[in-house]
């Protein structure tokens, strides 16, 4: 084992090589922003100069360079980085930290660059160095000053995007109240420059949010936005934030789409992705009219193009969705990347699944024979286990999964979630509950597999197992706010326990309280306990927040119980335009008796 072990205080300590150099890479951006680092290779090579060793330096490099190769990078080491100080030259002190790298060797690597940090006035790669061998040391509070410095050597232009790269540097960082204290630190001046506090105050807030300080991080979001209306990045921040629950950050969305709106030949990364936060939420509408609007304003931008696509094809629309898939997948081919690359294959499957609603199973199948990709192999299965079951074929559909071989360590695991989701949308819940059963015996710690089978229990009214499974995934992950839920609301529903019900949920609203659907079952556990006025303010609060099916089969049934039976009607065909086939409402209209 070789140790860093001559020549002065240079005590080995093993120092993991892949996590550092990985680090490493993490401060690409901030490199390449380095004033004076050159960014791409010369056309011509530059005339051959003769350099200044003279005979002792070049005799103790040499030495150096032949102890480090037979064996001795302590003794290496300190030749290297003796003449890197005589010298003062940032290529001898690079060589010096990279032989300490080698030899893992966090504290020789740290001396020698910070020994070239300070006699070279003006050094962003000593200081690159020196902030990721800190961070790899675990020596978060010392890296505030270095931090700072790089900040203030990039370039002004470029100034934003090396503060935007902050979080990813720190995001391996195992103590994250100290990485955002530090990063507050460093940050400090910058918050009162009027071109860069808005991207100051969004690496803050993702810094909070890393550290479960999603509050402070609105506060961080609302500070950027005040500083620079227009800008991207708290936008982009209240993004994140909203998908975490805190839903007053769409706020400051809006208003830097208002101050910033797409227009031709500009890019807005806030309108897409406000577009695909809308759509997780459900609120289809909302995102497919954001996203008309960009392929009308954008039409050469790909990636709209795409999720539009999306929502046509759940809303039927099959034709519109097959024009705006071919005008993406001809961009795409255009763009010729990577990232273009992989959206054609969600284009093929886009293709077949609109072929299979067509009950055009050939061109279906001929669409998914050109995906290539391996790792994308396991979606075009998925999608052809899925064309079997719709032809009346579930077993083969079922053989077909089950045989897929196992390419990757969580193949087996999508190969259960997959047959079960099939199994789910032909509401064969049973055997859904049985697969699942598989899966968890073969992965007895993964509470979404436990969860699922508990929601399968459910539905074959399998009460005590449901019970079972759902206080099984508290028991592996007691912050699983969705497991108290659905336990709390599958009891209120039957009527069972309320009061044991309603703690269950309201133990869950305290996790996540501005999650609607946890709303929801409050509302239904206080009207099951009678509580009228309360329910039906917290369905109308959860209704208003995310308008829902099923949340409206809930407050109308309230409203109407009230006797608000026009306003329960109203919410009702409310929830219709929402999901006309939504179960939880059709079976609510139904026992009513109500054609809304």
């Amino acid at each position: 084992m070789n140790t860093m072990h001559a020549h002065g205080p240079h005590q080995a300590l093993r120092l993991p090589v892949r996590k550092l150099l990985s680090g490493l890479l993490g401060l690409g951006l901030l490199m390449s922003l380095a004033p004076g680092r050159a960014q791409e290779k010369p056309a011509t090579e530059p005339p051959v100069e003769n350099s200044n060793l003279s005979a002792p330096l070049f005799y103790q490099l040499l030495l150096g360079e032949l102890n480090v190769s037979s064996g001795e990078p302590g003794t290496g080491y300190s030749l290297i980085l003796d003449a890197a100080r005589k010298q003062n030259d940032p290529a001898l002190f690079r060589r010096a930290v990279e032989i300490a790298l080698q030899a893992r060797s966090g504290d020789a690597a740290l001396t020698a660059a910070r020994a070239w940090s300070q006699a070279i006035a003006v050094s962003p790669d000593a200081d690159r160095y020196e902030l990721q061998i800190l961070l790899a040391l675990n020596r978060i509070s010392e890296t505030a000053p270095v931090l700072r410095r790089l900040v203030e050597q990039a370039p002004l232009p470029a100034r934003n995007e090396a503060i935007n790269a902050i979080p990813q540097i720190y995001a391996r960082a195992p103590d994250k109240a100290a990485a955002l204290q530090v990063v507050r630190e460093a940050l400090a001046p910058t918050l009162k420059q009027a071109q860069h506090a808005a991207a100051a105050w969004t690496t803050i807030g993702l810094m909070e949010m890393a550290a479960d300080q999603n509050v402070q991080a609105l506060t961080s979001a609302r500070n950027g936005h005040a500083a620079e209306p227009a800008s991207p990045f708290p936008a982009l921040l209240a993004i994140e934030l909203v998908e975490e629950g805190q839903t007053a950050a769409e706020s400051i969305v809006k208003s830097q789409l208002k101050a910033s709106p797409p227009a031709p030949g500009s890019t807005n990364p806030v309108a897409l992705a406000y577009a695909r936060l809308l759509f997780d939420l459900q609120r289809q509408a909302e995102s497919r009219s954001l996203l008309e609007n960009l392929t009308r304003i954008q039409p050469d931008t790909p990636e709209p193009w795409l999720l539009l696509a999306t929502l046509q094809v759940q809303d039927k629309r099959l034709p519109a969705a097959t024009q705006s898939v071919q005008t993406y997948m001809s961009l795409a081919r255009q763009a010729g990347d990577e990232r273009s690359a992989r959206g054609l294959t969600q284009g093929y499957l886009l293709m077949a699944q609109i072929a299979e609603q067509q009950k055009d199973y050939a061109a279906a199948n001929a669409w998914l024979d050109r995906i290539e990709n391996a790792e994308d192999i396991m979606a075009a299965q998925m999608r052809r286990a899925s064309l079997l079951a719709h032809q009346g074929q579930m077993a083969k559909a079922r053989a077909l999964l089950r045989n897929h071989p196992e390419r990757r360590p969580e193949d087996a695991r999508l190969k259960f979630v997959a047959e079960a989701q099939l199994l789910r949308e032909f509401k064969e819940w049973q055997k859904a509950y049985d697969v699942y059963g598989e899966a968890v015996a073969r992965f007895p710690k993964d509470s979404d597999l436990i969860y699922d089978q508990a929601m399968m229990a459910e539905k074959i009214n399998r009460v005590d197992d449901m019970e079972r499974l759902f206080r099984q995934v508290i028991e592996i992950k007691p912050d699983h706010h969705h497991a108290y839920n659905a336990l709390g609301y599958s009891l209120a529903d039957r009527g069972l326990r309320l009061p044991e019900a309603r703690k269950l949920i309201e133990k869950a609203v305290a996790m996540a309280p501005d999650d609607a659907y946890i709303r929801d079952s409050l509302g239904w556990v206080l009207f099951k306990q009678g509580e009228m006025q309360k329910a039906r303010e917290v369905l109308k609060d959860a209704f208003e927040k995310r308008p829902d099916a099923e949340i409206a089969a809930h407050l109308g049934e309230v409203l109407w119980a009230s006797g608000e039976r026009e306003q329960a009607l109203k919410i009702w065909r409310e929830g219709l335009l929402l999901a006309a086939d939504n179960e939880t409402l059709q079976g609510t209209l139904q026992r009513l008796r109500v054609k809304p």
